[in-house]
């Protein structure tokens, strides 16, 4: 049900869709394109056919397509950017999603320490989370990465070097996705096979801090099925001592064409994740050598491990020529453990879920109206084992906690679009979410029995109007609602007792209004502008206890007022010449937040820095050869609440070169890189803990190196 209208980008921006993405996934448009060109016409090597360019001077529109409506880019009222093509191809390493969304206005990614464990937040939403993703949708082909309280752990099942399109959604998007929603979505979408019954990859990466990583990939087009499966191996000795990682992922995806509008995918998936954690280093340890390890991390070998695998099958079914039935099924298997100073933490998950949904589409005289009603179900069941530190992760035989937590989400949701002229269009959708947390402790007693349950629900809805007068030029306004309940992490973080639940906690809700424009001038420059307001209620915020001191609790801290400004630019004087600028401007300030048992008023969000940009260039320098530069700069951010301590700001500077040729027969691309080539000493993340182990040193200069290789 894609329909094709004029588009925003030059034609040499665009990339055909290789088909309607059948998982689940937001109403996602309205985007800027992030270096969507593909190379020009060479007898070097091409992408793969399923990823081909569209030709110079094509008149097909990018159509952002997900099953909960399909809407041509420029009429949804949303700020939503699409990363895709030589973006995506030329990333130095492939194993963090920093160096993805870079070019994403309104978008944070604090990579703490230099490899996959990431933090992801949006327009501030989910910005003080330890570890994992909070207030963000995250979908990878479909299915759904976070829990039923809308928590991510991680984006370990990923491996960006197989992704070929990425849709971020920026904004409440609660009666989408609901909880786990509220700050936006992210939409991945991995290559499919090629048209000939088998061809392959194979790619090494090396470079600083012991950097390796090895990918071979393997797909074709069999009859009605195209399929492509892979395995890569990532090693690393970590920017700082006690930061290695090592990492091992598979993933095969299995497309079955059945007919017209009939379409079967079938995805099986393993990762297998472990790294070393440093910990945050006070002011004084910073000056000494910011590459150290906390002593603690050294002392108790702190580390985590996560093991995973995953099935899954999404699928839609042509019911009408106007009406069809979409639908989603997975089980997740995980496989946890954590070494901290306190204890060492044993979690195994059982994760299924899935959802249904009915999509129309019905003529109404000269409009036309868009329903789909759906729902979702996911579950959970994890149990907990604790026992002390004894130090070096050796393990006590006292069992601190020994628990099971059951969990479920249920949200049913309606969405309508009525396009009322060609010029005009409203949408509008509502969601209902329940969820349940139920804890069974297996070391109750008479006397103490922390076994509980916590339940939360919530409406939310949300309304925008498009206008659209020329194919050039497009502005929206939407209001919308976020509903963030206490996740996973935060709830199992229990500051009064190990064990039992965190019974302090409140669900955090959003409103806000969201005004954007887009469009391009003289098929050279495109842009992108949004500006938000949003106000927040029982914002989470981190601390610690003295009694435990090492361990981090959430409370619900306060409220919050933030207004942004998101902005991307593209100028594109020639098909060898690209250029393109990422800028956001943050004002979150809290309007009261309590934070080490007192109270504050008028403050600005730790970790939030006002000014935030990015910068790229790039250059064929010949159809073979390819240079490009860029800059990542951010203003100073307070590191608590107080705002009395601060991290400075930084800039820094990137280079990559590209050349493609053939070897024997095979297409070939080598690629060099080079990462803080200033050197420049900078804090990647803080925390706002009162021991004041708040720093965590970004890297120095790096260089990679890589070949990749097609046949």
């Amino acid at each position: 049900m894609t329909r094709t209208v004029p588009g925003l980008l030059p034609p040499r921006r665009r990339r055909a869709r290789a088909g309607l993405s059948l998982g689940v996934a937001a109403l996602l448009a309205g985007a800027t394109v992030t270096r969507a060109e593909a190379p020009s016409p060479t007898p070097t090597p091409a992408p793969a056919p399923a990823e081909q360019a569209l030709p110079h001077g094509s008149a097909t529109a990018i159509v952002v397509t997900a099953p909960r409506m399909d809407i041509p880019l420029q009429e949804n009222p949303a700020a939503t950017t699409v990363i895709e093509g030589e973006a995506l191809a030329t990333l130095p390493r492939t194993i963090g999603a920093d160096e993805a969304l870079r070019l994403v206005p309104g978008v944070k990614v604090d990579n703490q320490a230099d490899e996959e464990r990431v933090h992801l937040s949006i327009r501030g939403q989910g910005i003080l989370t330890e570890r994992g993703i909070r207030g963000i949708k995250v979908v990878l082909d479909g299915l759904p990465l976070n829990d039923p309280t809308g928590f991510a752990p991680d984006l370990f099942d990923v491996d960006w070097a197989t992704v070929r399109r990425i849709e971020v959604f920026r904004g409440p998007a609660s009666a989408l996705f609901g909880g786990g929603a509220s700050g936006g979505i992210l939409n991945i979408e991995t290559r499919d096979g090629g048209p000939d019954p088998v061809e392959g990859r194979v790619s090494a990466s090396a470079g600083s801090h012991g950097f390796w990583k090895t990918l071979a990939e393997a797909g074709g087009t069999d009859g009605a099925m195209n399929y492509r499966v892979s395995a890569s191996r990532m090693t690393e000795d970590g920017c700082r001592v006690h930061t290695a990682a090592r990492a091992t992922n598979l993933y095969g995806k299995f497309n079955f064409d059945l007919g017209p509008g009939n379409r079967l995918t079938a995805i099986v998936a393993g990762t297998d994740f472990f790294n070393q954690n440093a910990e945050g280093l006070n002011l004084e340890q910073v000056r000494q050598d910011p590459r150290q390890a906390n002593p603690d991390a050294l002392t108790y070998d702190e580390f985590q491990r996560t093991r995973r695998a995953t099935v899954g099958v999404t699928g839609t079914l042509a019911l009408t020529a106007r009406s069809e039935l979409a639908f989603a099924a997975y089980s997740r298997f995980t496989r946890w453990t954590e070494s901290v100073p306190s204890s060492v933490d044993h979690r195994d998950y059982q994760s299924p879920g899935g959802f249904l949904q009915y999509r129309t589409r019905t003529p109404i005289g000269p409009a036309a109206n868009d329903l789909t009603i759906g729902a979702d179900l996911d579950g959970q069941r994890f149990g907990e084992i604790q026992r002390p530190n004894l130090g070096d992760a050796r393990e006590g035989t006292t069992v601190l906690t020994d628990q099971v937590v059951h969990q479920r989400g249920v949200g049913v949701y309606l969405l309508d679009r009525l396009e009322l002229s060609r010029a005009w269009s409203v949408m509008a959708g509502v969601r209902h979410d329940s969820i349940s947390n139920t804890l069974a402790d297996n070391l109750a007693t008479p006397e103490l029995d922390l076994s509980g349950r916590k339940s939360f629900a919530k409406t939310t809805g949300r309304i925008g109007v498009a206008w659209n007068p020329t194919p050039a030029f497009g502005a929206y306004i939407s209001w919308a609602q976020g509903f963030l309940p206490p996740a996973t992490e935060e709830l199992a973080n229990n500051p009064d007792r190990f064990g039992g639940f965190n019974e302090h906690l409140v669900p955090a809700t959003s409103h806000g209004e969201e005004v954007g424009a887009r469009g391009s001038l003289a098929g050279q420059l495109t842009y992108d502008v949004a500006v938000f307001r949003l106000l927040t209620a029982n914002d989470f915020g981190r601390y610690r206890v003295e009694s435990r001191p090492l361990e981090t609790f959430y409370d619900n801290a306060g409220s919050s007022r933030r207004y942004g400004v998101e902005t991307a630019i593209g100028f594109f004087p020639s098909p060898r010449l690209s250029m393109e600028l990422a800028y956001t401007y943050s004002r979150f300030r809290y309007e009261q937040v309590r934070f080490d048992d007192d109270a504050y008023f008028d403050t600005w969000l730790p970790n939030s820095p006002r000014h935030q940009a990015a910068l790229d260039a790039e250059y064929r320098v010949t159809p073979e050869l390819m240079i490009g530069i860029g800059a990542d700069l951010q203003s100073r951010a307070y590191i608590d609440p107080t705002n009395t301590t601060w991290i400075g700001g930084y800039t820094l500077v990137s280079a990559r070169v590209s050349y493609r040729t053939r070897l024997a027969g095979t297409a070939a691309e080598f690629l060099l890189s080079g990462r803080n080539l200033g050197g420049k000493r900078y804090i990647a993340f803080t925390e706002p803990d009162a021991d004041g182990n708040s720093y965590q040193p970004g890297p120095g200069r790096e260089a990679y190196g890589s070949v990749r290789l097609h046949f």
